[in-house]
């Protein structure tokens, strides 16, 4: 089997969670979608609030999140292969 880029994954989930925060931060700010997930990222990460400026401090916490979280999974995953 191949083994993982842990730093290729980390950089992909990083750009995903962080993508992912604050576009769903404007689709609530939009439309009302998704608000009860990001009233709870607000209490994740400090700071986060459902405004304008709160969708770039969601991606900035959402690429840090993504890309630790995703550099972890890719080492688990070839300590695990061996």
């Amino acid at each position: 089997m191949m083994k993982l880029d842990a730093q290729k994954f980390a950089l992909a989930g990083g750009l995903l969670w962080g993508a992912c925060m604050f576009l769903c931060t404007w689709l609530a700010l939009w439309s009302g979608y998704s608000m009860d997930f990001l009233n709870l990222m607000g209490s994740i990460y400090p700071g986060y609030m459902v405004t304008a400026g709160g969708s770039v401090v969601g991606l900035v916490y959402g690429f840090f999140d993504g890309y630790i979280g995703g550099w972890l999974f890719a080492k688990l995953y070839n300590w695990l292969l061996g």
